[in-house]
């Protein structure tokens, strides 16, 4: 398989990558990261701890990780119309915390709305623009907050 973009030429603002240090324990950033997003005009429809499901299942050794899946439902309405529904095969818009080492916390973000425009999924067109600035406003606010 041909991949459609070179990736060693993606620049990070291409796909939106947004990434903090939290200096607190794993637990506290959880919430601290699903406040920060709540208030940036996120929910938090789906939420999962990948690194307990793989320690248990697969005995993967894993330091903590967790994944929030944020959503602006407005935009989410909108991504879903000027993809044909396709931009949902990409939701929700993750945020990643891991835990780097004891109390240090890495908290990080791409843009579903970009990733999709690079591959295909979305019009490259003014309408998923402005979806894409839109969302990249909410996360800078919420990256602002941490």
């Amino acid at each position: 398989m041909t991949l459609p973009i070179d990736p060693s030429q993606i620049d990070p603002a291409d796909i939106g990558e947004e990434q903090a240090t939290l200096e607190m324990s794993h637990e506290d950033a959880i919430e601290h990261v699903r406040d920060v997003f709540t208030d940036a005009g996120f929910g938090v429809p789906v939420e999962f701890s990948p690194s307990e499901m793989l320690n248990e299942k697969v005995d993967a050794g894993r330091d903590p990780y967790y994944v929030l899946g944020a959503c602006n439902p407005e935009v989410a309405d909108r991504a879903l119309d000027a993809t044909d529904n396709k931009l949902g095969a990409l939701m929700a818009c993750n945020v990643v915390i891991w835990e780097e080492e004891p109390n240090k916390q890495v908290v990080y973000h791409v843009s579903i709305m970009r990733i999709a425009r690079l591959v295909g999924m979305a019009p490259d067109n003014e309408e998923m623009a402005d979806i894409v600035a839109d969302t990249g406003e909410l996360v800078d606010e919420a990256f602002a907050n941490l």
